[in-house]
């Protein structure tokens, strides 16, 4: 077995799994020596650290300041397939005639792009919570004028922790005094590429899903070339209020992309060089809502244990005044 495999195999059980306690270079290969066939060199085993420390699918990360290596997440277990493939394709599996490869390689890009879009949400500072169940092969296609790809939730005041935001006290006090939710919800419709073909049909489920928020995006992946298509969608806009975004991925770019579970778990060093892949670019932004329209979110919710389980974090996050990333039970 090759020292990498060894590596691969050994140092899962003895890293640790928080930066806070890495553990250093010396330490790590006296940990493994006990566990290594074969006579490596100090040296051997130093290379293979650092080179297998930048590597996402490997199990050892180096922190990001300081010395020493910890544990890397595990990859985050890819969304079903049936899913992705129906909510970006609107439900037309015939688009791929049965070609079961080319059904593998959009589910790739579909796949890369709701990681990278949820990545990018993160990074600016927003907290998304993905919906899956509602968009199951076995679900109705209506479920796709009802349920958003995620929704985001920003937070009106915060300072930055370890794992999120502590919400400010007073700002807390004066929303409730003005029956003010502290946050703002957006839905968020993703899709791959526009076209003059389906644009309205995209536009208008994205503003159907944001129904029982305070506001709708709709993210692309592709960039938008033809400016009279863009020019449609700017007049959707404002006269809805749809915000629109392109991302600036081609098919060519998304086949490049890392995969998915290694975006979503990427180190600070390997999701910045992934931002600097994007061309973010805001064709139309959102207009917001004050409130939430309170039948319809009654209504949704209801029937939907997702919906529910959204508005059970959102009241943990209030209740604790600090808000936290959303721990997917799956």
């Amino acid at each position: 077995m090759s020292l990498r495999q060894q590596l691969t195999d050994i140092l899962p059980n003895i890293l640790p799994s928080s930066p806070k306690e890495a553990t250093k270079g010396t330490e790590l290969i006296r940990l493994v020596r006990l566990r290594l066939e074969g006579d490596y060199s100090d040296a051997s085993l130093r290379y293979h650290f650092s080179i297998m420390s930048c590597d996402p699918a490997s199990p050892i990360a180096k922190v990001e300041k300081g010395q020493g290596y910890y544990r890397r997440a595990a990859p985050v277990p890819a969304l079903a397939g049936a899913q992705d493939l129906l909510s970006m394709t609107q439900g037309r599996l015939e688009d791929f005639a049965g070609d079961l490869g080319a059904v593998d390689h959009a589910l790739q890009r579909i796949r890369k792009f709701r990681a990278a879009a949820t990545r990018y949400c993160e990074v600016n500072g927003r907290f998304p919570y993905q919906f899956r169940d509602a968009l199951t092969k076995d679900s109705p296609l209506g479920n796709l004028w009802k349920f958003p790809d995620m929704v985001v939730v920003d937070w009106e005041a915060g300072e930055p922790v370890d794992q999120g935001l502590t919400l400010d006290h007073d700002t807390f006090a004066l929303k409730r005094g003005l029956g003010l939710p502290p946050y703002r919800l957006q839905s968020v419709t993703l899709r791959l590429l526009p076209n003059h073909e389906r644009f309205r049909e995209e536009f208008f489920q994205a503003l159907s899903v944001s129904a029982w928020c305070q506001g709708g995006e709709l993210f692309y992946a592709g960039p938008i070339e033809d400016e009279a298509l863009a020019d449609a969608l700017r007049q959707l806009s404002n006269r809805f209020g749809i915000g629109i975004t392109t991302f600036g991925l081609t098919a060519e770019m998304l086949d490049d992309l890392p995969g998915p579970e290694h975006i979503l778990t990427a180190q600070p060093r390997e999701t910045e060089a992934l931002m600097e892949r994007f061309d973010v670019r805001r064709i139309a932004s959102p207009q917001l809502r004050d409130h939430i329209d309170w039948a319809t979110l009654d209504s949704i919710r209801s029937d939907n244990q997702e919906v529910r389980n959204l508005f059970s974090w959102l009241m943990e996050c209030v209740d604790a005044e600090q808000a936290m990333p959303y721990e997917d039970p799956h």
